[in-house]
């Protein structure tokens, strides 16, 4: 069978195919539902070869094929070898069609016996993931009109994988800093506790996202973890950056809606609203504090103030959605308390624009226009999933699970926070809306 997908991109072909040729397309196309993860992408989609991890230690590894490489018309990888027990047959030919004004046809067509539903799915979240990564990075280009070099740290988290990954296909050099010794030209060494400057020349922009979870009982121990491995580390790296040789104009750190506190009932919260009360209000307020030394010795610093990220990949929805998808799901307590969320190809965006557009500085609420109460977004996901939400969880679970601070803190947590900042500015979401943004992450989008 030959399943056929097309749509039309507002990118010229050149681009659109230089997008599919740098590091991290494949990431950025993976549909984040499937449990799959890369192992290693093709050096080339000329003749490289892709692998791809599947669960239980399974590896699905494709040929690009030299002899049917046409820039920027057509490249071709197939199935080679697999460790499934059955290895189903599949060919992959990616054509893509010059429309002139600056419009390219982009056509997948795949020679498989995989089921057409999850084909379709699979292909409608590439091209519409495809399309909306090319609108933001030409968008961007109004404040940065060439490449620029990023410092990231966390980089194999969950927010700096998918960030590193969009920044390389919009054409930017990412370096990322590992505690472990360098095993390419991309890595430099960062020690937390004394990081040397010298990782920082040449860079224009450093992002920041390196700290312990914050999931989990609120002990003794796991609170004076999430302190130190944030404070002092973001304060040297401030005062490393500031002192780098030829180093970086732009500090960009990850920070938390958690500032806001978790008591705050219906009010609207906004970049400019006082800090709450409670453990993480506290972490927080002291981790943006730690930035002033890079904003002294005259640096640009973003805090980027993330809500609740949502991606099947990890996070709360990860362990919702098979619970939500058996028809177990149901609002957390009462679920009046407000929920600031926001879509992981959002924030990517959001860190991008803070990384290049001047204007803004300082906090910057990283969350999706419209935030819901708890009881909204179950009965929405519940809905995506075509699953009821009847079975509420009595706000003992958190409890017990997390302890009494644990559960006030994170589960209870009402933070109605909007993106004011963002807002003024201008800004464009791509998922202003829970619904649209579960579909997209879940692959549940209504047919056009």
């Amino acid at each position: 069978m030959t399943f056929t997908y097309q749509s039309e991109v507002p990118a010229s072909i050149d681009e659109v195919f230089a997008w599919h040729e740098r590091p991290g397309a494949i990431s950025r196309l993976l549909p984040p539902w499937q449990p799959v993860r890369v192992v290693r992408e093709a050096a080339s989609v000329r003749d490289g070869v892709a692998v791809i991890g599947l669960p239980g230690g399974l590896r699905w590894r494709a040929q690009h094929v030299a002899a049917e490489f046409d820039r920027p018309h057509r490249f071709v990888d197939e199935l080679v070898t697999t460790r499934l027990p059955i290895a189903p047959p599949w060919r992959h030919v990616h054509e893509f069609e010059d429309l002139g004004e600056g419009g390219t046809r982009v056509v997948d067509r795949v020679d498989t016996r995989a089921p057409r539903s999850m084909l379709t799915s699979m292909f409608r979240y590439r091209h519409d993931q495809l399309a909306a990564d090319l609108k933001a990075h030409q968008h961007s280009r109004q404040w940065a009109p060439r490449p620029l070099t990023f410092a990231v740290t966390g980089s194999s988290g969950l927010v700096g994988s998918a960030l590193s990954a969009f920044l390389s296909t919009g054409g930017h050099s990412v370096v990322r800093l590992v505690r472990y010794r360098p095993r390419n030209e991309s890595e430099r060494h960062w020690n937390p506790g004394a990081p040397d400057p010298a990782a920082f020349a040449g860079v224009d922009v450093v992002i920041h996202l390196a700290g312990a979870s914050i999931a989990g009982r609120f002990t003794e121990a796991h609170k004076r973890a999430i302190r130190e491995s944030r404070l002092e580390p973001t304060r040297l790296l401030a005062e490393a950056a500031a002192r780098a040789p030829h180093g970086p104009g732009t500090l960009i750190t990850a920070s938390a809606v958690g500032y806001y506190g978790p008591d705050n009932a219906d009010t609207i919260l906004t970049e400019s609203t006082d800090s709450g009360a409670g453990f993480l209000a506290g972490v927080v307020l002291a981790w943006e504090a730690a930035t002033r030394p890079a904003q002294a010795a005259g640096l640009r610093v973003v805090n980027v103030r993330t809500g609740l990220v949502l991606t099947p990949a990890g996070g709360l929805l990860r362990l919702q959605r098979p619970l939500f998808a058996a028809g177990l799901g149901g609002r957390l307590g009462t679920g009046e308390q407000w929920m600031a969320w926001i879509g992981i190809d959002d924030l990517v965006d959001v860190y991008l624009r803070a990384s290049l557009d001047e204007t803004l500085s300082g906090p910057v609420n990283a969350v999706a226009p419209e935030p819901v109460t708890n009881d909204e977004y179950s009965r929405t996901l519940a809905h995506v999933l075509g699953r009821p939400a009847i079975l509420p969880v009595p706000s003992l679970g958190p409890r017990v699970l997390l302890g009494e601070h644990g559960a006030r803190e994170l589960a209870g947590a009402s933070q109605r926070a909007v993106p004011a900042r963002l807002t003024a500015a201008g800004h464009t979401f791509r998922h202003a809306t829970v619904e649209t943004a579960l579909r997209h992450l879940l692959g549940r989008a209504v047919p056009a």
